[in-house]
């Protein structure tokens, strides 16, 4: 969940690599994979897809026991909103998502209305502002 990672375990990050833009998507999801580099794009096991992935630099340390790397990955899942949007997230979001408009190098972004299904209201809108939820 993306609440349980700490900025700590992504310190090492130097770069995000979007596979879809992420200005195009309310929410993304977010985990931290074991993957045997630091960088490149990773090998997706999920159902859904993959929209994005974290390098890390060459100050980040492998696994002791595994000899793996903590990186993060994002992605969506076939029920998501994107692709189904008046499913089970018209409102709301996986616990482990997060708005991708939050999210950079080391920064472990969080939910904001768009993420969340409702849009600003009028008066955030005409200020420009948006909240973290």
């Amino acid at each position: 969940m993306s609440s349980l990672i700490s900025e700590e375990e992504i310190a090492h990050e130097t770069e995000l690599v979007w596979l879809e833009d992420p200005q195009d998507l309310d929410y993304v999801r977010q985990s931290l994979d074991r993957l045997p580099t630091r960088k490149g794009k990773p090998a997706y096991h999920r159902d859904g897809r993959m929209v994005g992935y974290a390098i890390l630099g060459p100050g980040a340390k492998p696994s002791r026991s595994s000899g793996t790397f903590r990186r993060r990955v994002f992605w969506l899942l076939p029920h998501d909103r994107d692709t189904d949007p008046t499913g089970l997230y018209t409102k709301g979001a996986p616990a482990e998502a997060v708005d991708p408009r939050t999210v950079a190098a080391g920064v472990k972004g969080y939910k904001t209305e768009r993420s969340e299904g409702g849009p600003p209201s009028t008066a955030m809108r005409e200020l420009g502002i948006t909240l973290p939820l």
